[in-house]
């Protein structure tokens, strides 16, 4: 993994590499792309995220989460990217370290998301290896964090894939289609993550 440098960009608006694909913050331009695949994957993706809005997949939805991530990204508490296929430049899904915390803690939760036609080929665990690199040596973190439900296999594995270690169990942690589910926990620390075995560029 790497981060570009053809322009100055902060830690909180990088650019990374890890292939097979890339990392970008989402812009204006990808609302029509994002809310299709979004559309298509959702069946997919509703078992495992809060519940949708009605309006959540329109313009003025979209402009206000580029916002909100905006701010966030000013104050230093959140990198919210879209995940790319490095090739075709095909967007495949999403990716987030948010409530980002400095002083003794250093850690941040980690989230993403993966369209149903880009499933099960490395994308996830190449964007999530990428990022996690990023917030050890460009932020500075020590530990993120993660949950998915027990019956999420592919996240699980991909977590376990990534060198994340299973911390517990947090009860009625996310409330998801109406119903309010229990999530695995899962962290990886900088250590965890410096001394994994597999190397990143493996992870495909």
């Amino acid at each position: 993994m790497f981060q570009l440098k053809s322009s100055p960009r902060s830690a909180f608006d990088p650019v990374l590499v890890q292939d097979p694909v890339y990392l970008r913050q989402a812009e204006t331009k990808d609302f029509q792309t994002w809310a299709s695949l979004r559309e298509e994957s959702r069946r997919h993706l509703v078992a495992w995220e809060g519940d949708w809005a009605p309006e959540a997949l329109q313009a003025a939805a979209f402009k206000q989460r580029l916002k909100l991530f905006a701010q966030e990204k000013q104050n230093g508490r959140a990198v919210s990217l879209f995940i790319f296929h490095r090739d075709s430049r095909a967007l495949v899904g999403g990716i987030t370290l948010t409530n980002i915390r400095y002083g003794a803690a250093r850690a941040a939760t980690l989230g993403y998301w993966i369209g149903a036609p880009y499933t099960r080929r490395g994308y996830g665990a190449a964007a999530v290896t990428a990022l996690v690199g990023h917030a050890v040596d460009a932020i500075g973190l020590n530990r993120i964090e993660a949950a998915c439900q027990a019956e999420n296999a592919a996240s699980r594995a991909l977590l376990l894939k990534c060198g994340f270690i299973q911390e517990g169990i947090a009860r009625d942690y996310l409330r998801i289609n109406g119903e309010w589910r229990d999530h695995d926990l899962y962290a990886i620390t900088a250590k965890d993550f410096r001394n994994r075995e597999t190397p990143p560029t493996d992870l495909r």
